[in-house]
């Protein structure tokens, strides 16, 4: 057999997509701070000089969208004009329409907002239950983004990029590090050879554990050289563009939906937490080293079409884990609301943090429920 590779990718708060991300669930954690049921969808599109937001919005509550666009630019670290792109002089455009009247009269208090195909996945290979390069690569971006509000590397612009590529033993287990890759954005003034010295010894070997380095993995760090110009003087930013970072990396498909600027109601973002969930209770019960959910969803029904669970335990009767994990979770898109309390303005954190992988006490989904392990290890004599 050949070698086996998994990879995952990580961007900067400053990153233009990333950052279009940001602003619009800034915008949906106010409207719910408002109206706990605001409905939305909020597109932002970034490019010089200029923030676009648009969007459906359904709401009781007022939010100014221009202020909330400016202070999360700022709170990012674009507050120089030297950036080409800054909080305090950049134009803020608005294009805010109602929810769709037909959508709004054919929909039920309790069924689904949109038609989605959602995926959950989980490992034990590491202890948040996340695949390691995804640890590994949110590590790096995290440290980038600290590093450079603290000054502990004060020549660190806001855009950034990391992608980690991690080697697997036949038994799919990780390794070794193959390569790290990181592209970042700096002050003109800091030399290349200081640049690539700094961020290794600072990021790199503080972000990987030892056992996964090696003399032949590869370090990689701006291969074109300089990177002065960056964030959205340089590419355009757009909501959701950043699907792949925000989930499983190579290691789970996609359900190919984006998750920010959408208001709970919109099941491609709350079952993809909810299927998480599941996901990372049934590895955390020992059934099953990884797990992956996935479920699908039509517009205005409240209960999924599909709901499918795969693991890598042969051993096990599928169809009576199934069973019994329909009975524990309501997998209802009320359901999902109220089980994982998600009409709060936690969702700028989801953009900031990442959505899966980081235990707080607002996702969660990322939270293990003893009494639902205590359910399925109970069940395990009959799966």
């Amino acid at each position: 057999m050949g070698k086996n590779f998994k990879s995952a990718e990580s961007v900067c708060l400053g990153h233009p997509d990333k950052l279009a991300d940001i602003i619009s669930d800034g915008i949906l954690d106010e409207l719910i701070r408002k109206d706990p049921f605001s409905k939305a969808s909020i597109e932002t599109l970034i490019t010089t000089g200029l923030v676009h937001v648009a969007g459906e919005i359904s709401t009781d509550g007022y939010v100014d969208i221009p202020d909330i666009v400016r202070s999360t630019l700022i709170e990012v670290g674009y507050t120089k004009a030297e950036y080409g792109f800054d909080g305090y002089t950049a134009g803020v455009i608005t294009t805010i329409n109602d929810q769709s009247p037909e959508l709004a009269l054919g929909l039920s208090p309790t069924g689904a907002g949109d038609t989605s195909i959602v995926i959950g996945y989980a490992t034990n290979e590491t202890e948040n239950y996340m695949p390691l390069a995804n640890n590994i690569a949110n590590r790096i971006t995290k440290l980038l983004n600290e590093y450079r509000k603290d000054d502990i590397l004060p020549f660190l612009r806001p855009d950034g990029k990391a992608i980690v590529v991690v080697e697997y033993d036949e038994n799919d287990k990780p390794v070794r590090v193959d390569s790290v890759s990181i592209l970042v954005q700096h002050e003109p003034y800091i030399s290349e050879e200081e640049l690539k010295r700094e961020i290794t010894e600072k990021v790199i070997y503080k972000a990987i554990p030892e056992k996964f380095i090696d003399k032949d993995t590869k370090i990689i760090i701006n291969p074109i050289g300089r990177f002065v110009i960056g964030g959205p003087m340089a590419d355009t930013g757009l909501t959701g563009r950043k699907t792949i970072a925000d989930a499983y990396g190579t290691s789970a498909p996609s359900g190919g939906s984006a998750f920010s600027g959408k208001d709970p109601t919109k099941i491609d973002r709350s079952a993809s937490y909810m299927a998480r969930c599941i996901a990372k209770h049934i590895v955390a019960s020992g059934i099953a080293d990884r797990c992956l959910i996935e479920m699908v969803y039509i517009i205005g029904m409240d209960r999924p079409v599909l709901f499918n669970i795969k693991t890598n335990n042969k051993s096990i009767d599928t169809d009576k884990l199934q069973e019994d994990i329909k009975n524990i979770f309501d997998i209802s898109p009320i359901g999902i609301i109220n089980f994982l309390g998600l009409r709060k303005p936690i969702y700028k954190l989801t953009a900031t943090e990442g959505h899966f992988g980081v235990e707080r006490e607002e996702f969660k989904w990322e939270l293990i429920n003893n009494d639902i392990l205590g359910e399925l290890n109970d069940g395990k004599k009959r799966y």
